[in-house]
């Protein structure tokens, strides 16, 4: 393999643009990877470990964009950084004649909307946190999708949100629903009487897509940003969004979603639901739920759980008529594979999915190498039981987040089916507003390629969505079950069956 790469100074181009033009440059000759991205000092370090790294990278500064492109020959490699510049420079095509009013200010913004509650900040993380706090100035909720804001930034916007009454979405919000309205990447629920928190977006996207598939509905879903349950933070937005929740008319039923906050945060939530007269259902992924239980809310120990709770308790129901509906699901058998086949790889575009799976299956499976709970010295090589978030920064310098380009998952895919130790092999498939337009156009062909073996692993994944999104839950699940994969209902569920089928493989494979 060869390297080559462009340092530009002096332009700029949105993220869009930048992640459109290394999308391009992924489909050239010889092309294995393709990067277009600034070349911040992390950036620098995620292109070196991914090699793609050339001399001149290393003084670039923040300000720089760095084109880099690992190919198989350095001709190839040379020839697609031309191409990539050659994109670039490229004027976007005209738009159609529109003389409506299009502001390019906040203050223009609220000048042509008056009556708004709520801004929604996507722009350079070094310029987030300034937006942020002229909304929160001017009395708006905000909800900051933008990340690369500094934890200090992160502070005083929630502080000064607190103090105007409002709420401060993240940093790195990526999914919330105000009022029946899908912000960020987010599924298309009807409206109910369940309100959430969550500091976790794939794990608030699966819980109110389960709502909606066992006919609940949600009032308010509304996101905080992963940092938010740190104890530097301090939980503001996650308390602000409980009191605002505890006094809506609308939600009679509270669901919480993070991984386990940290101590003092933990225990600040524990007091205020204590003193709520609303039922709350909490899932703390890999938390003790003797203590969720101690602060009075309902400890749910999956996603899913989480959800039937929810629908139950908003029916009148009791909890463990909610759980009796899990209990009762039968586990499929499908062929399972012949020796060698015996590890489960886990291919994920949600974190909090690949988290979740790493937490219910190490206790059967024991070892699971992952990068959701550890750095991997290799992450593009699978060895034993391998779990993988492929939205983790390792894998995202310079690329679209893998919910909206699979190319980077449908390669690993097609590299975990040729390990022949490749038994299983676990997917999530998300969609809904931000995602993938069209996922089984992706994957069919591939689930296809890969059933048609000789001896091919399972193909299991679960579609975290409802009927109602754009892409249509239901289409997607015939087309991908047609092609060979076997649908487990939640990620939960999904893990559960991988854990048993693998099992299976390894008694197979010591026989």
């Amino acid at each position: 393999m060869d390297t080559a790469g462009q340092i530009i100074t002096g332009k700029y181009f949105d993220s869009v643009s930048l992640m459109r033009v290394a999308k391009q440059a992924l489909e050239l000759p010889g092309v294995k990877d393709a990067a277009a991205i600034m070349a911040t000092a992390e950036n620098k370090r995620i292109l070196a470990a991914s090699g793609m790294d050339w001399p001149g990278l290393a003084e670039a500064t923040d300000t720089d964009l760095a084109l880099g492109v690992l190919a198989e020959s350095k001709a190839e490699a040379e020839s697609a950084v031309a191409e990539m510049e050659a994109l670039l420079k490229k004027k976007p095509a005209a738009a159609s004649a529109d003389t409506a009013f299009h502001p390019r200010s906040l203050a223009g913004a609220l000048a042509s909307h008056p009556d708004a509650q709520l801004a929604l900040i996507s722009i350079a993380g070094r310029y987030a946190a300034a937006e942020a706090m002229q909304a929160i100035e001017a009395g708006l909720h905000v909800m900051l999708f933008s990340d690369n804001v500094s934890l200090d930034a992160e502070i005083a916007c929630k502080q000064r949100a607190t103090e105007k009454g409002v709420l401060c979405m993240g940093p790195d919000c990526g999914t919330a629903i105000i009022g029946g309205v899908p912000l960020g990447f987010a599924n298309v629920v009807r409206r109910g009487r369940i309100g959430l928190v969550a500091a976790s977006g794939t794990g608030l996207q699966e819980v109110t897509s389960l709502i909606h598939q066992q006919g609940g509905g949600v009032s308010h879903a509304i996101g905080t940003g992963g940092r938010d349950i740190k104890a530097a933070v301090g939980g503001r937005t996650f308390l602000a969004a409980l009191n605002l929740l505890s006094e809506d008319e609308g939600t009679d039923v509270l669901v919480l979603v993070s991984k386990t906050p940290d101590d003092e945060v933990l225990k600040a939530l524990a007091e205020r639901v204590r003193a709520m007269d609303k039922p709350v259902v909490a899932i703390f992924i890999g938390g003790d739920p003797a203590v969720v239980e101690a602060s009075g809310a309902i400890p749910a120990a999956t996603l899913e759980a989480a959800a039937y709770l929810a629908v139950a308790l908003s029916n009148g129901e009791t909890p463990d008529q909610a759980l009796a509906l899990l209990s009762g699901r039968t586990i499929p058998a499908p062929q399972l594979p012949a020796p060698p086949r015996r590890y489960l790889r886990g291919l994920f575009c949600g974190g909090t999915f690949a988290q979740e799976t790493v937490h219910l299956l190490t206790p059967k499976l024991g070892t699971l190498r992952n990068n959701v709970t550890t750095a991997l010295d290799d992450p593009d090589h699978s060895q034993g039981h391998t779990v993988i978030d492929l939205g983790g920064d390792e894998f995202t310098a310079g690329r679209a987040h893998p919910m909206i380009d699979f190319a980077l998952r449908n390669r690993r895919l097609l590299a975990e089916a040729d390990d022949p130790e490749t038994g299983v092999i676990l997917l999530d498939v998300v969609l809904g507003y931000g995602s993938h337009a069209e996922p089984a156009a992706e994957l069919v062909p591939l689930f296809q390629q890969i059933s048609q073996r000789e001896n091919p692993p399972v193909l299991l994944f679960h579609v975290c969505g409802t009927d109602a999104d754009p892409q249509g839950r239901e289409s997607v699940v015939t087309a991908l079950e047609a092609a060979g994969g076997v649908l487990a209902p939640s990620n939960a569920a999904a893990a559960a069956w991988a854990g048993e089928w693998v099992a299976a493989l390894q008694e197979g494979g010591r026989a």
